[in-house]
């Protein structure tokens, strides 16, 4: 492995550095302002429009596409620190139309979308005009079993009709969000259980999308993107709607939550060092008990243990990307599950031992703590929970040694 940097890998990071400090940071508590004051909250702050401009004015637009003639044509590796930097500022992603939902959205339409889908539906998210979202968790299955999943799509003359429901769609309540990609079930007497489900492309507009509920997490209901339980009533989409095929959802599943999976973890260690930041300038300018708070021994433990566990996350986020690039994501699985596993809950741990030594203060609204812990902890959840990951990983791991 050979984690050193070419000039132009090293030049994004300069750039997208500099971006980041003149017109993120800056930015960041206006932003987290606005949808205090805002009537609809479900409207990104006009300074978005502004930010992205100037984003891809830059030529720092679509980092995350390996492999395609629409992105930066970065490998997983060589986007890795990228990530890590966006991820300090959790909202920055969409800046430079980088965010989840929409790269792995992106990248399932690029890879297995018709030209025809691609035309509709991926130019306009690859120029950051329109949103989209992911409609696969359920409410009334254990969706961490992606095989419980019950949806019916029904094959009816030249549509198919969609009867069910689904919650956590994340970004589905953001206004411009204009396309979900929804995965249930085609052919559910298939004996093969992972052959019974297929993703379709249904437009947000389409007659019989209802939303519910905005679902709030840990009190919050995260505008402007949301995370909505959607009802999908006798939905009628055109059969070519379906995406690469009846019973290939699994398919373009796993296509897409590797790198998705991935993302997210090069994001937390960004968050993480952030968090970890903050921690020592607090402990710096705050004195207790006659002294600074980085002079007392416990603070010192949670600032080194913090280091320590943010490089090791780092170092194992930049092993897996490199794993995906050489071998793909298949081979790679033994390292994605891994991260995907450490990275969460290494951030959950730093950002817990920031708040404590930001006290009180650490949990209220004038830091940025208390938020990003929360969207970090729905990660132990999100594209697989920890339990899942531990499982897939154990059979590998004991076929290994018991070989």
């Amino acid at each position: 492995m050979n984690f050193t940097y070419t000039k132009k890998v090293t030049d994004l990071i300069e750039r997208l550095t500099n971006f980041m400090d003149k017109h993120i940071h800056p930015n960041d508590q206006a932003y987290r302002d606005h949808f205090k004051t805002t009537d609809n909250i479900w409207q990104q702050p006009p300074l978005m429009s502004d930010l992205k401009k100037k984003a891809q004015a830059e030529g720092l637009w679509n980092l995350f596409l390996p492999d395609s003639d629409h992105g930066a044509g970065l490998s997983n590796l060589e986007y890795a620190p990228l990530a890590e930097i966006m991820g300090h500022i959790p909202w920055s992603s969409e800046v430079f139309n980088c965010s989840a939902p929409d790269t792995g959205n992106m990248e399932v339409l690029d890879r297995y979308g018709t030209k025809a889908q691609q035309e509709q539906w991926l130019d306009p998210l690859l120029r950051g005009e329109i949103r989209s979202a992911f409609a696969m968790t359920e409410p009334a299955v254990a969706s961490s079993d992606a095989s419980n999943i019950q949806t019916p799509i029904v094959l009816d003359g030249d549509n198919y009709v969609i009867n069910g429901r689904k919650w956590w769609t994340s970004g589905a309540m953001n206004t411009a969000c204009k396309i979900l990609i929804l995965m249930g079930k085609t052919d559910p007497e298939n004996p093969n259980r992972h052959k019974q489900q297929s993703m379709i492309l249904v437009p947000k507009d389409t007659e019989g999308v209802e939303i519910i509920r905005p679902m709030s997490v840990f009190g919050s209901v995260d505008p402007p993107h949301g995370h909505p339980e959607i009802a999908f009533t006798d939905v009628r989409v055109p059969k070519e709607n379906i995406l690469l095929g009846e019973g290939r959802g699994f398919e373009i599943a796993q296509g897409r939550l590797g790198p998705g999976r991935i993302h997210h973890c090069m994001r937390l260690v960004g968050i993480a060092e952030r968090a970890l930041t903050a921690m020592c300038e607090r402990a710096n300018n705050r004195i207790a008990f006659g002294k600074p708070l980085s002079a007392q021994g416990s603070v010192r433990e949670s600032i080194a243990i913090s280091a320590s566990e943010i490089e090791q996350a780092r170092l194992l986020t930049l092993m897996a990307a490199d794993k995906m690039d050489r071998y793909g994501n298949k081979e790679a699985s033994d390292l994605i599950s891994m991260i995907k596993v450490v990275a969460p809950q290494m951030a959950c741990r730093v950002i817990d031992r920031a708040i404590q030594i930001h006290g009180g203060a650490g949990v209220s609204g004038d830091f940025f703590l208390a938020e990003a812990y929360a969207g970090v902890r729905t990660l132990r959840l999100a594209d697989g929970p920890d339990e899942v990951h531990l499982a897939s990983l154990a059979k590998k791991v004991l076929k290994k040694h018991t070989a």
